[in-house]
């Protein structure tokens, strides 16, 4: 009986060892936005309303996180109704069939020598595409926020893409709208376990 419970014992810390911690999206503190170049001469900047990301990681300084994001494509806001009806289309996004983007990291690195600086490999799935896309991330920091008493991890996730690969907006030249779009996203996580 101590036998087994000796193995019981070990295996319960091995596992809680072992065991990742997962921090959710805290809406009120994050958003995930974008830019796009206008004629070549302006810049356009949009948000989506609507997302979600969850972070997971064994270690505290998040070198081994693994990152998901999605987004609620019909949340799109670039503070104009009618641009944003017209990407809602199927000239860009056509959400009535793709409503949904989802981004999933798989590898992370260091990016340099700077503490806290990650290049994140992931595949990101828009507008019926698969692709591969790189991010960076910056861990900013975490701490207790007093006002809800919960550990929060602060996250600048920045990356590009060529709208071209996932089929945005082929009617539409560049000498129009640029074919690389910037990507942001400040967030903040809250550690839920």
């Amino acid at each position: 009986m101590k036998k087994y419970f000796a193995v019981l014992l070990v295996l319960t810390i091995s596992l809680n060892s072992f065991a990742q911690n997962i921090w959710a999206v805290d809406p009120d503190h994050s958003k995930l936005g974008f830019s796009i170049t206008h004629l070549g001469i302006s810049t356009v900047d949009g948000l989506f309303n609507k997302f979600d990301a969850t972070i997971s990681s064994n270690k505290a300084d998040f070198s081994d996180a693994v990152l998901e994001m999605t987004a609620d494509v019909n949340s799109i806001n670039t503070q104009v109704d009618a641009r944003d009806k017209h990407l809602r289309s199927a000239d860009f996004f056509d959400v009535e069939e793709f409503p949904k983007m989802y981004y999933k990291s798989t590898s992370i690195r260091k990016d340099g020598k700077e503490k806290g600086r990650y290049v994140s490999n992931g595949y990101l799935t828009m507008h019926g595409i698969v692709k591969a896309v790189e991010l960076k991330l910056w861990y900013r920091g975490s701490m207790e926020n007093p006002a809800n008493k919960k550990t929060a991890a602060g996250f600048q996730i920045t990356g590009s893409l060529q709208r071209s690969d996932f089929d945005l907006g082929s009617k539409f030249p560049e000498s129009l709208l640029s074919n690389e779009v910037m990507l942001k996203a400040d967030v903040e996580f809250l550690k839920k376990q």
